[in-house]
Parts: C-alpha cells; sequence; structure tokens
C-alpha cells in the first residue's frame, strides 16, 4: 500500500474519531482507537521501505539513462570521426567536417547533461515528497501519541477517591 494512502487513512482515522466533550476541562481533541493506529503505523513502517525501493529503483534509471546518453555520445563522436576520415582528402570539406563533429559532440554532451539534470531533478523531487509526507504523518502519529499520553495521565485524576 502507498504511504499515502496508509497517511490519508490515519487523517480519516483521526477526523472519524468521537470528540472529547466540550464540558471536559483542560481536554480538546479526539478518542483514537488504540488498535487502529498501531495497525496503521505498523504499515506504515512496512510501506516507507517500498517508497524507498521507489526511489532507488528512479535512481537506477537515472544511471541507466545517462549511460545510454553517454553511448549515445560516443556513437555520435565515432560517426563523426568516421565522416571527418573519409573527407580528408578535401581541405573545405575536412573543415566542415570538424565543425560538424564538434557541433554534434557538443550537442550530444548538452543532451546528455539536460538528461541527467532532469533525473536528478525527478529524483530530489520525488524524495522531497516523500519526506514531506513522512514528517506530517510523524507530526499526526505524535500529535495523537501525545492527546493518548495526555488522557492516560488525567483518567487517574478523574476518579473519585474511594475514602
Amino acid at each position: 500500500m502507498d504511504i499515502l494512502e496508509l497517511v490519508d487513512r490515519l487523517e480519516e482515522l483521526v477526523n472519524e474519531s468521537p470528540q472529547i466533550p466540550s464540558y471536559v476541562p483542560f481536554f480538546h481533541g479526539v478518542v483514537l482507537d488504540e488498535d487502529k493506529v498501531w495497525d496503521l503505523i505498523d504499515q506504515m513502517r512496512i510501506a516507507v521501505p517500498d517508497e524507498v525501493r521507489k526511489a532507488r529503483k528512479i535512481l537506477g534509471q537515472k544511471e541507466r539513462i545517462i549511460a545510454q546518453a553517454q553511448e549515445q555520445a560516443r556513437s555520435i563522436v565515432r560517426a563523426a570521426e568516421e565522416e571527418k576520415a573519409r573527407r580528408v582528402a578535401e581541405h573545405e570539406i575536412v573543415q566542415a567536417a570538424e565543425q560538424r563533429a564538434a557541433e554534434i559532440l557538443a550537442q550530444a554532451e548538452a543532451d546528455a547533461a539536460q538528461m541527467r539534470a532532469d533525473a536528478e531533478a525527478y529524483a530530489r523531487e520525488l524524495l522531497t515528497a516523500l519526506e514531506r509526507h513522512l514528517a506530517r504523518a510523524l507530526r499526526e502519529v505524535q500529535a495523537g501519541a501525545r492527546l493518548l499520553e495526555a488522557q492516560a495521565a488525567a483518567a487517574p485524576e478523574s476518579l473519585p477517591d474511594a475514602d
């Protein structure tokens, strides 16, 4: 299950949980089903490695794209060198071939650099989004835990004294 879906489920759990009545002094919040909260936390712990695996897969794809771009650049350079060798006999043609080879090489290098930058930007964007979602989920879980702790701490005080 996707981590974002789990965060949405946690949010739904909080939103659908019963509110603490306003007449209870010093309390504001909701009552959460502890089993459901722990279940969602366990599912999140399982889902996070999946998200990390997906990010690693994207990084692997980035490396493959870079390798393909470099191979394409080498292929273009080889083609340009072959073209140059065929035209060595004529001075003007040699100059034109050298210029074209340089343009092809520059374009191939620019294309490879752009592909690398795009792949890195995509990986950064994905990891940043994952970080934001995980931070949000952590804040929500921590808030729920604090509420449960506050309720647990206040529960003994609300019991009448048995004298």
